[in-house]
């Protein structure tokens, strides 16, 4: 079980170094993340709708009449080709996706606080600080329409730093958990 939760302590460290490296990218490259983004979403989806529609002829004589492929694979290729040509609701989707993660990771690290408390560990109190400004963070980031891609990009960056801070406190204290 103390490895278990030492391997996943370790994954939350990595999802953060990826959550940091795209914060940096979205800082520097402010006016064409969002267009870069929706290009490599987009051209990763037409692939999928390329690919479905290629699954479809190929088992074409199996008379199987349930076999949407060639259909999913048009739907795709046409979400692709929008998600490449409507940046702007790219960059609402994934302002809103990236929101709602922190979120999701802040009441986790709440939780979390909670535990260190009730187990008596001195470091919940910086848990919860934590813990606070990732939801804040988040919420800003769900609620402000007008947020740009730079401050999605400080936001991403000190979320994965306080995240790095979490896992770090959460691996050095998995035998005190136990």
């Amino acid at each position: 079980m103390k490895n278990f939760l030492k391997k996943t302590g370790w994954t939350d460290v990595l999802v953060s170094i990826v959550f940091a490296l795209i914060g940096i990218f979205m800082i520097i490259k402010t006016d064409s993340a969002t267009q870069i983004i929706s290009y490599v979403v987009g051209g990763i989806i037409i692939a999928i709708g390329v690919i479905r529609i290629i699954e479809y002829f190929i088992s074409k004589g199996n008379c199987d009449f349930y076999n949407y492929d060639f259909v999913y694979g048009i739907i795709a290729i046409i979400i692709g080709i929008v998600t490449i040509t409507c940046n702007n609701l790219i960059e609402s989707m994934f302002r809103i996706m990236i929101g709602t993660w922190i979120i999701y990771s802040g009441l986790l690290r709440l939780s979390f606080s909670f535990k260190l408390h009730k187990a008596q560990l001195s470091v919940w109190g910086i848990s919860l600080l934590l813990s606070i400004v990732m939801l804040i963070g988040g919420l800003y980031m769900i609620l402000n329409n007008g947020a740009l891609i730079l401050t999605i990009g400080i936001i991403m960056v000190t979320y994965s730093i306080m995240d790095l801070i979490e896992s770090i406190i959460f691996i050095k204290h998995v035998n005190d958990l136990l």
